[in-house]
């Protein structure tokens, strides 16, 4: 995915390519973006995705939109607009900056960072990327971690 041609505007989702899965990030304006970030977003090793699989607590942050997109590709992805009513973008605004700096509950099945952003524009928690894919790295992490599979399915899902 080349990166966005489009300028984001505020309360636009930010669609951010990482190595196995994608990140989303709400854009806010003047460059910023809010986003829930797991401690795979703070990590400079290949086992970022696996750490999200792992965590169950995230950090809200504000930060620059490059310093989180981090030299990947990204682009504005509103994709459920025309499905879901969006919410004003002052309500978006104001709700992303009153999470600044809290901590989340995270499950990378269903309180992820796709879920945190479509919550905030549509007032519904989505993400469509919790599937197959996950299932298959939940499987990767049980054989790195030599954790049983049962284990992941009781604490995240």
């Amino acid at each position: 995915m080349p990166p966005s041609l489009v300028e984001p505007k505020p309360g636009d989702l930010i669609e951010i390519s990482r190595f196995g899965y994608r990140h989303w990030a709400l854009y806010v304006g003047y460059g910023y973006v809010i986003h829930l970030a797991p401690p795979s977003e703070f990590t400079k090793t290949g086992f970022s995705s696996l750490m999200s699989v792992v965590a169950d607590k995230a950090v809200v942050r504000k930060e620059p939109l490059w310093a989180v997109v981090k030299g990947d590709d990204y682009r504005v992805n509103n994709k459920h607009d025309g499905k879901l009513p969006r919410r004003s973008v002052d309500q978006i605004i104001q709700e992303a900056e009153s999470l600044v700096g809290k901590t989340m509950p995270y499950s990378v099945t269903s309180e992820n960072c796709e879920h945190f952003v479509t919550k905030l524009r549509y007032g519904v928690a989505r993400s469509d990327q919790v599937g197959v894919e996950w299932a298959l790295l939940y499987v990767c992490v049980c054989v790195y971690t030599h954790m049983p599979y049962e284990a992941l399915l009781c604490v995240h899902m």
